[in-house]
């Protein structure tokens, strides 16, 4: 009895330890979207965790880059994939459709509709908040969705949506958690995540987005963050690529991916300790 209690003992003091190790401990998720939509962003993405500090990517299934990125993701088994569900097609120049047959998710053209909530920028009705959405619809895209990546991509191991969807209705928000609970998936924002702040809007150039992440870097309290951003390279394939409001998409992306592979700024995470982690850590 007294062995029992012992080890009992033992083991409460253990948990006691780690939970407090765990409590002083920095961690940091830095998540890249957007792997799928083009080939520069396939790339920056392999490119961002490779050779950065991107340790969680996000999928998007729908687009026509997907099976580049599904065959790049199986040759760095590593690296957290997450699916970025997506109900929008926000690009002029290019146009993604749903998997399958939704009428009521799609414009006249059969392309999901450019935004979710009404937009200044754009006419009305062409945003998917003011079409007659069908909940049906939107599951069985979403789990043909969820199938596909499951289907291609063996360390799928959570859900995220693109542009915020879930954020349109209730009704939304729930079947995007059953359906994570159903095919024993995370979601996108565990209880313990805070914020991380990258660089301020006033950061134009990449010096600056360097020095303002390295700066956050060096402010960074115990705790878990996240960070979430888009790589991709500044090459015809993007500049080609925007829409009213966002103009400037290559340099934006390109500035992302040459952050994530700073050397200042993997130097700034080694010298503060910070642990780099994926959803699947947590």
């Amino acid at each position: 009895m007294n062995r029992i209690l012992t080890l009992f003992s033992a083991m409460i003091m253990t948990m006691i330890s780690l939970s407090a190790q765990d409590s002083l401990a920095l961690k940091l998720l830095i998540r890249a979207d957007d792997i799928g939509s083009s080939h520069a962003a396939n790339r920056a993405c392999i490119d961002a965790y490779v050779n950065g500090i991107a340790r969680s990517v996000e999928i998007m299934v729908c687009c026509p880059w997907f099976p580049e990125a599904a065959k790049m993701l199986n040759e760095n088994p590593g690296y957290d994939v997450g699916i970025h569900l997506m109900l929008t097609s926000e690009w002029d120049n290019i146009k993604w459709r749903p998997l399958t047959y939704s009428p009521s998710l799609v414009d006249s053209n059969g392309y999901f509709f450019p935004m979710v909530w009404p937009n200044d920028n754009y006419p009305p009705h062409r945003t998917l908040k003011e079409s007659n959405w069908k909940i049906k619809e939107i599951e069985q895209e979403l789990r043909a969705q969820i199938e596909l990546a499951l289907k291609h991509i063996p360390q799928v191991s959570h859900v995220s949506n693109h542009m915020g969807f879930t954020g349109m209705d209730q009704q939304v928000r729930e079947l995007v958690k059953k359906l994570a609970f159903e095919y024993g998936l995370g979601t996108e924002m565990p209880s313990e995540l805070k914020r991380f702040p990258g660089w301020s809007h006033e950061a134009k150039t990449l010096e600056e987005k360097v020095a303002d992440f390295v700066e956050n870097i060096n402010q960074l309290a115990p705790g878990t963050y996240l960070f979430v951003e888009h790589p991709a390279y500044n090459e015809p394939e993007m500049q080609a690529t925007g829409h009213t409001g966002y103009e400037h998409v290559a340099i934006d992306r390109e500035h992302v991916t040459r952050v994530f592979t700073s050397p200042e700024v993997i130097k700034s995470i080694h010298k503060k300790g910070v642990k780099l982690v994926g959803y699947n850590d947590l």
